[in-house]
């Protein structure tokens, strides 16, 4: 595996001045780039694209929605390199409307793993003072918390942590915690 992916934190900013589709930077913690994120524009389902550098010049993963429109959507996961489906997200519909939730899935669509938000409390604060409360997720396998997600307060763009060291174990493969961090940024970014 590309050894940009096994960092254990990485900060994931949004573009703030991309008015078509959408651009994300991950960096490290010694804010060197990682990955470029290109959301395309004008489609009909959501499609990312994660590069190794600004230019475009080597596609690692790519993030696409399966359908058009879809209240419990599902995001898969593919390694450019070698096109495999590596997981998937999915997100749980109704039990997002007041904390939002999402499954995570391995290449075969099993449930592996959850990503929650923080408090239903928070989350519904968060729905009506959204720009005040900044988000928090956490990745589970099972009970044991293996990701954390914070959204840093920022009235202008969108920058997140993501935080891999809760995975002692390696139980989740880390393109999948770069993948969630970024649909969360591209998806959940959208209720601001």
């Amino acid at each position: 595996m590309d050894p940009r992916f096994k960092k254990q934190k990485y900060v994931i900013k949004r573009q703030f001045f991309k008015l078509l589709g959408g651009a994300f930077r991950v960096y490290d913690m010694e804010e060197n780039l990682c990955f470029y994120v290109e959301q395309k524009a004008f489609k009909l389902k959501e499609d990312l694209r994660v590069y190794g550098d600004e230019a475009k010049t080597e596609e690692l993963l790519a993030i696409h929605a399966r359908n058009i429109i879809d209240f419990s959507a599902i995001y898969d996961i593919n390694d450019s390199k070698t096109g495999q489906k590596i997981g998937a997200l999915k997100r749980k519909g109704l039990k997002s409307i007041l904390k939002d939730e999402w499954e995570v899935l391995d290449s075969s669509d099993n449930v592996i793993g959850l990503i929650k938000e923080d408090s239903a409390l928070m989350a519904t604060l968060r729905r009506f003072l959204t720009w005040l409360i900044p988000q928090q997720y956490y990745g589970y396998v099972g009970e044991k918390a293996v990701w954390h997600f914070k959204q840093n307060f920022n009235p202008f763009t969108i920058h997140i942590t993501l935080d891999m060291t809760l995975d002692t174990e390696d139980q989740m493969d880390d393109r999948v915690g770069i993948a969630a961090a970024v649909m969360l940024c591209a998806v959940e970014g959208r209720q601001d």
